[in-house]
């Protein structure tokens, strides 16, 4: 029997953008970061939960090439392999390989899910900030206290709320939340070559977000504020997965 079902959203974006000196927009190869949907996902598939993927059309995803890396993976390809194995589980066994769209998704159906949870990559940035049909759905999980989990990247996608029809606003003001932080993101930069326009970080913080971004978050540590759990980067994945499907039976 399930304990429940929890909603996963993805990004249709496979690029990111990025400014370069001269001024011209060139953009990145990007999708969902392979080890920071596979952990969390583990860990609520093993705790008997169900789960359905969506994303802003129903696009297939992609995975960020640089998630496929043995250097994430600390040179351990099992570990890599198992991920990658479960991926495939889903792609059998469930809808990742055909999300739902957001809009297809009504209020009415919202009310059957425990949770949602949101990995990260770059994809994010793209196209889940401004999604109204996002700010929707969570806006449900928001008003109805449902345990929410987004790492990385993934923090970016609060804020939709502010684009949600007849919307407060940004409904996760005076949170704490973790996420990739503007630090780590400068890194990217100067590897890429370029400038990243839209930070997590300091997105989230401009929307009254009280950003926390230590030590110990970056070597993963988790914020946990009512019914969000965040983490900074991969290294969280574990760890915001178990607090996740704590939070999950808790409600």
């Amino acid at each position: 029997m399930s304990a429940g079902k929890v909603l996963i959203i993805l990004s249709d974006a496979d690029k990111f953008a990025l400014r370069k000196p001269d001024g011209s927009l060139a953009h990145e190869d990007t999708g969902v970061f392979l080890t920071e949907l596979a952990t969390p996902l583990g860990h609520i598939l093993d705790a008997g939960y169900d789960v359905l993927f969506a994303s802003p059309s129903g696009k297939s995803p992609t995975v960020d090439p640089l998630s496929e890396s043995l250097l994430v993976y600390f040179g351990n390809w099992w570990a890599k392999r198992k991920d990658q194995e479960l991926l495939n589980r889903m792609e059998i066994e469930n809808n990742i390989r055909n999300p739902r769209p957001f809009g297809s998704i009504s209020n009415e159906e919202l009310a059957s899910f425990a949770g949602v949870f949101i990995p990260g990559g770059h994809a994010p940035i793209t196209d889940l900030g401004d999604n109204p049909e996002l700010g929707r759905i969570l806006l449900h999980f928001h008003n109805e206290h449902k345990a929410t989990a987004v790492i990385c990247h993934g923090p970016y996608a609060l804020l939709s709320t502010k684009y949600a029809s007849s919307s407060p606003g940004f409904a996760y003001k005076g949170y704490k939340l973790t996420s990739w932080s503007d630090a780590e993101e400068k890194l990217v930069e100067t590897m890429k070559g370029g400038e990243i326009p839209d930070k997590v970080e300091s997105s989230l913080a401009a929307e009254g977000a009280d950003m926390v971004s230590t030590a110990a978050k970056k070597l993963g540590g988790i914020t946990v504020d009512r019914e969000v759990v965040s983490g900074a980067n991969p290294m969280a994945a574990n760890a915001l997965g178990t607090k996740f499907v704590e939070m999950l039976r808790a409600h």
